[in-house]
């Protein structure tokens, strides 16, 4: 949960200044609720998708359909928990001394509860599991590097090619895509393709961001 009053430690999201998310936000802020709530369920949301995936490959009906589906809009409440536990906290003026703990231990555990789900979904490869495992340790390691990084004096770099927002905007479309793909053909290459961009992917966004960590350092090393 963004609770940092320091604007330079959130994520960029222009999605923030959006009216529905503004005026959703302002609401929440006004219940009796509050933005460490709205965090761990993000790992509740998070949760929902992996029984929908790990549950995908024991039905070729209408259910797999209906589960790759659910999985993707599980996915999406996961994203709409962590956009909404900061606006509260922040915009609220909500923020709690903890804040912090929740900001990046619910995305730890979401993260790789859905990722790794993704590789047990996949049919069609015995090693996609092993996959899925190293894109979930890859997804944590780029969160490592930014914490570490922030905590011993560089600026906090969210810079991608992904990002927590790209991994689950990569396995959304995955799982929209596989809906139809297992219904049809009972296959899930979708869900591996994903799998590969997001460990790619990740090995690229740890190198930037530790590249741009060393250089700070470097540079301003007295």
């Amino acid at each position: 949960m963004k609770q940092n009053n320091d604007m330079e430690s959130r994520r960029p999201l222009k999605v923030r200044s959006a009216r529905f998310a503004t005026n959703f936000a302002k609401w929440l802020s006004q219940q009796n609720i509050t933005p460490n709530q709205i965090s761990v369920m993000s790992v509740f949301f998070a949760g929902l998708s992996a029984i929908c995936l790990f549950l995908l490959p024991y039905y070729t009906d209408i259910l797999s359909l209906i589960l790759a589906i659910l999985a993707a809009v599980f996915i999406q409440g996961r994203l709409l928990c962590n956009l909404f536990d900061g606006m509260v906290a922040v915009e609220g003026g909500k923020s709690t001394a903890a804040g912090e703990l929740f900001n990046d231990i619910p995305d730890r555990i979401a993260d790789p509860l859905i990722i790794v789900a993704a590789g047990y979904a996949v049919v069609d490869v015995p090693w996609a599991s092993t996959l899925a495992w190293v894109a979930a340790i890859l997804a944590v390691m780029t969160a490592y590097v930014r914490t570490l990084a922030s905590s011993i004096g560089a600026p906090t770099s969210f810079a991608g090619p992904m990002a927590k927002q790209h991994r689950m905007a990569i396995l959304t479309l995955a799982c929209c895509v596989t809906a139809v793909e297992a219904f049809i053909w009972q296959s899930s290459y979708a869900l591996l393709i994903a799998l590969m961009v997001i460990t790619i992917g990740c090995i690229i966004t740890l190198f930037r961001r530790i590249m741009s960590a060393y250089t700070f350092l470097e540079n301003n090393h007295k």
